[in-house]
């Protein structure tokens, strides 16, 4: 399936890229490649095999947010470059 330079502009425009010439050529020419490629796999009989949403079987892996209390926090602020009341000091991010 070749994509027009047309498509490329709108999709560039979509994702608010600024793309050269060359580029629009280079990504027209890539995607339709890829878009060859999608259709390929689309001709796979995928007959009697299972949809798969994840491979590792767990289920739950999140633990609960609880805070506890570090056995090693002086150490941690004696490394620190520059503490201020018994925490790391930054630089400011915004003004």
């Amino acid at each position: 399936m070749a994509l027009s330079l047309d498509e490329v502009r709108k999709i560039a425009k979509l994702a608010r890229l600024n793309l050269t010439p060359a580029e629009e050529k280079r990504h027209a020419e890539t995607i339709s490649v890829v878009l060859d490629y999608m259709n390929i796999l689309n001709e796979v009989n995928t007959d009697g095999v299972e949809i798969t949403s994840q491979v590792t079987g767990l289920s739950d892996v999140m633990r609960p947010d609880e805070p506890y209390e570090c056995d090693f926090k002086k150490e941690l602020i004696n490394q620190m470059p520059e503490v201020s009341e018994n925490e790391l000091k930054v630089p400011a991010v915004f003004e």
